[in-house]
């Protein structure tokens, strides 16, 4: 098994929505009930590129097998030091390293970019237990549970959330942080 990670281009958008569509439909990894087009989830990417956050793909022998980015955590001003994680995997790569080598790579652009946090919002899922024992693995830690909070699948569904601290020690930041005003579409 070969696996590489590169950035994520216009041309792996297609493959992008369809994972997505495909867990938005029949997974609870996200809240979204209608799937987005190409072109929503192109308008996505261009934002979250925009910032000079990072978006991976993965592929395993060439095909494509899953994705993760890096997004605002909150769009005021004082949030501007830490971002949201968000990773995809299709299914038949699942269990095969693909996560946590995203992960990995993650939060190593986010530290390079001086910023502070990542978080993970972890839905209630089949797979949130392998989700929470990656993150947790990679320095995670949990810091509260949003109980009930989506519905979907006739079911109420709770997240977990989670944190990296990219500088524990609670130094003054290293930069400017994400310019969350100009920078989003």
């Amino acid at each position: 098994m070969s696996l590489t990670l590169r950035d994520a281009t216009v041309d792996d958008i297609v493959a992008i929505t369809a994972l997505y569509g495909r867990e938005v439909v029949h997974g609870s990894a996200t809240f979204e009930l209608d799937p987005p087009t190409p072109e929503e989830m192109s308008e996505r990417f261009v934002a979250v590129r925009r910032l000079g956050l990072p978006w991976l793909t993965a592929e395993i022998d060439g095909a494509f097998a899953g994705y993760a980015y890096t997004s605002p955590f909150r769009t005021r001003p004082a949030y501007r030091y830490g971002v949201e994680g968000s990773i995809y995997i299709e299914e038949a790569a699942r269990g095969r390293g693909v996560g946590r080598a995203l992960l990995e790579a993650l939060i190593e652009r986010t530290r390079e970019m001086g910023l502070r946090h990542v978080i993970a919002a972890i839905s209630d899922s089949d797979t949130s237990a392998a989700s929470i024992g990656l993150h947790g693995s990679l320095g995670f830690r949990e810091v509260g549970v949003y109980r009930e909070v989506g519905w979907k699948f006739e079911r109420w569904l709770d997240v977990t959330l989670m944190q990296l601290d990219l500088s524990p020690g609670g130094e003054p930041p290293q930069g400017p942080g994400l310019d969350l005003v100009s920078g989003l579409v």
